[in-house]
């Protein structure tokens, strides 16, 4: 049977499936659910220090489904903003889960505005509960922006280097940076946050998007009283942007761990992941519309794929396809050389037809 365990930052996972911050892991009861489902661990819904200042509303969710197949759901976006729960109470949560399921990874998901009091305060009375990690939340696309929170800090390496500074200088316990995938470069900020100090990065958040119209209202989607924002897409049709930009920033920030999200759906998603860089893999789309019951399916997908290609632990796994990536110069030239070697090969054939039917002749003749 295979090890599905891993070690990231000196903590080791039972498995490498996290569950991403988000509406699965929005309290206690279903923090505590999930862990007794066997999840590797659990990114809690993000928090900030004043839960007043946040109003959801409703609806918040909209769904790209298959052209007449309603049940076929392609792509996903939410207008969700952060938890409304009071931060006290977290805590107070936090601490219970972690007391309950001590053997189990639980990391506090934190946002709030470019303040550095403000920071070192939320980091400091958060890994007070016992909390194994940090993800900073740099990178929610809709999450607050008029306040310079979310993809508003991420999109901008200087302050993110800042920003990742002012919570390492508080914590002392691993801290994560969340990245964002509505930038044109992925490695800025991400090289960013490895200069302020971060132990780790997480990406990809969601990606900014419209998803549609309602052809009888003309309104956009979802509507609220009308009118909508543009929120964060999510979901299976994502994989090959979160894939490219795992592969980038693993290049670029060598020997800093990636908890890789965006997606993923299912065990072979999750490897891919995996394969381009990502020590752990976070999931929330898929379990909102699977059932947080999936993680039997990707444990078990796992273990098939690493008793194939005889891989004794996840973390030979991690970059394995990362060589592989090169210049268009490159393939190029690799291709004319391979055609080269083919038609030397195809000549020196010949030549080898040519002197055996030469001995044939020759002793034929004798």
């Amino acid at each position: 049977m295979a090890d599905l365990s891993i070690e990231v930052n000196g903590i080791k996972f039972p498995n490498p499936f996290v569950l991403a911050s988000g509406p699965p892991g929005t309290n206690a009861k279903v923090i505590k659910r999930s862990f007794e489902l066997g999840w590797g661990g659990i990114v809690c819904k993000t928090i900030s220090l004043d839960h007043s200042k946040v109003h959801n509303t409703v609806p918040r969710y909209g769904k790209l489904t298959e052209p007449g197949n309603k049940k076929k759901v392609l792509g996903f976006q939410n207008i969700e903003l952060i938890s409304d729960r009071p931060f006290e109470l977290w805590l107070d949560e936090l601490a219970e889960c972690k007391q309950a399921y001590p053997e189990r990874v639980l990391i506090a998901s934190v946002m709030e505005e470019c303040s550095k009091d403000r920071w070192v305060e939320i980091v400091e009375r958060t890994q007070a509960t016992g909390v194994d990690a940090l993800e900073l939340n740099l990178s929610c696309p809709h999450g607050l922006p008029e306040r310079n929170m979310g993809a508003a800090m991420g999109q901008n390496p200087e302050v993110v280097e800042q920003v990742v500074g002012w919570a390492k200088g508080a914590a002392k316990i691993p801290v994560w940076a969340k990245m964002t995938p509505n930038v044109t470069d992925p490695t800025l900020s991400a090289m960013a946050a490895v200069r302020g100090g971060a132990d780790g990065l997480a990406a990809i958040n969601t990606i900014l998007c419209v998803i549609g119209v309602n052809l009888e209202t003309l309104r956009p989607m979802p509507t609220v009283e009308g009118y909508t924002v543009p929120g964060g897409y999510s979901g299976r049709a994502v994989l090959p942007i979160a894939l490219r930009h795992v592969m980038e920033i693993a290049r670029s920030c060598e020997g800093t761990p990636i908890s890789g999200m965006g997606g993923v759906d299912n065990a072979e998603d999750a490897v891919q992941l995996m394969l381009l860089g990502a020590s752990t893999i976070q999931v929330c789309t898929a379990a909102m519309l699977q059932g947080y019951e999936m993680i039997s399916g990707l444990c078990d997908g796992l273990e098939t794929f690493m008793e194939k290609h005889e891989f004794n632990s996840v973390s030979e796994i991690v970059g394995k396809s990362l060589p592989y990536f090169s210049t268009h110069a490159d393939l190029v030239e690799r291709q004319l050389a391979a055609k080269r070697e083919k038609a030397g090969q195809a000549h020196r054939d010949d030549m080898w037809k040519g002197d055996i039917a030469k001995e044939t002749d020759s002793l034929v003749t004798d």
